[in-house]
């Protein structure tokens, strides 16, 4: 960046209170569907049962990072909760691609891991992706609960989990961006109860 360039920081500064402005709007349209899956996650971890966690580019980090921060620590020490990203193992990811198609990756880890009393958390801004509607239906053929965060209008993915967090923004970075506050904020709730 040269120094004669002065309208950067105005760009930066403005898009912190384009993040702000949809965070405030976020949390005065969706209190209430934050506070059902935080009560989804919460009941999922207290009753022992795993969180299972999946999305593709930016969500599928998303979901590693907050699998990490429960089966880690988020801001406090405690016992360890039970998650999985379903988007770190690359034999399963490249054998399913491989032999099943792309659209398998997870439904595949979903139908060999995910028992009754889990969750399936699935991020996706668009709710569109076909291996993350996969994936929901062969949760929902286990009896596993779905959760998803997603944006816009949700996609088919909003009418195939028990719950939704639709966040209303149509950027994706910005979906992605509250997503992860959204869950860090879950995930500090969580720990105080365990």
């Amino acid at each position: 960046m040269s120094r004669d360039s002065g309208s950067a920081p105005v760009a930066l500064t403005a898009a912190l209170r384009d993040l702000a402005a949809a965070a405030t709007r976020t949390a005065d349209a969706l209190e209430a569907d934050i506070a059902r899956a935080a009560s989804m996650i919460g009941d999922t971890v207290r009753a022992g049962g795993t969180l299972f966690f999946c999305g593709n580019g930016g969500s599928a980090a998303d979901a590693q990072h907050v699998a990490a921060e429960y089966v880690v620590r988020y801001q406090r020490a405690r016992r360890a909760c039970a998650a999985v990203a379903l988007t770190t193992d690359t034999s399963i990811l490249t054998a399913t691609g491989n032999d099943m198609g792309f659209e398998q990756a997870f439904a595949r880890q979903v139908e060999a891991l995910a028992r009754p009393g889990d969750l399936l958390v699935i991020h996706s801004t668009s709710g569109r992706s076909p291996n993350v509607l996969a994936a929901a239906r062969a949760a929902r053929a286990k009896g596993v609960a779905v959760l998803a965060f997603t944006a816009g209008d949700g996609g088919p993915l909003r009418a195939l989990a028990d719950h939704a967090v639709v966040v209303p923004v149509a950027r994706t970075d910005r979906a992605q961006e509250l997503h992860l506050c959204i869950e860090h904020a879950i995930c500090e709730l969580v720990e105080r109860d365990l």
